[in-house]
């Protein structure tokens, strides 16, 4: 989780590599009139994010069910969007991809062809709440390189090569 440029798609699909599991985007949950308004440089209401959000955690069931692994890259900004993704279950773990606006915004600036545009990034970092404790948070932060990003996560995880 983090806000758009803290590197979720890169790092969730190097992680699912690196562990072995399947790795999905966040982003491809959206419905079109989503993806729609981002694009026109509109932020998304909460009223927006539900169905989305409803529908990655229909992914996650449907994971867990399946005794299935998953990385999903996700947005997850405030606490009330993770209680959607996590609800209560101890073995979804929420991944806080932390970083400085000045840092992310030169990586949205420098992003090609992307649905969210950098004038965004402001009503991002209004929105983030990021996670406590009691959320049992994985914190990284991303002034670092997508390999020692991601053997961080995979360390504070307690996962060993497949």
């Amino acid at each position: 989780m983090g806000v758009s440029g803290s590197g979720k798609s890169t790092i969730a699909d190097h992680l699912a590599v690196r562990i072995g599991w399947r790795y999905e985007d966040g982003d491809s949950f959206h419905p079109a009139s989503n993806v729609s308004k981002m694009h026109a440089g509109q932020p998304l209401t909460d009223e927006d994010r539900w169905p989305w959000l409803r529908a990655i955690a229909a992914e996650i069931d449907r994971t867990c069910k399946a005794s299935e692994r998953a990385v999903i890259a996700c947005s997850a900004l405030k606490r009330s969007y993770r209680d959607i993704l996590v609800h209560g279950r101890r073995d979804v773990r929420i991944v806080f991809l932390d970083g400085t606006r000045e840092l992310i915004a030169s990586r949205l600036i420098a992003r090609k062809n992307h649905f969210m545009p950098p004038e965004l990034l402001a009503s991002q970092f209004r929105t983030l709440e990021p996670p406590t404790a009691d959320e049992r948070p994985i914190v990284v932060t991303i002034d670092r390189t997508v390999d020692i990003i991601v053997e961080d996560i995979v360390s504070q995880l307690n996962l060993e090569r497949p």
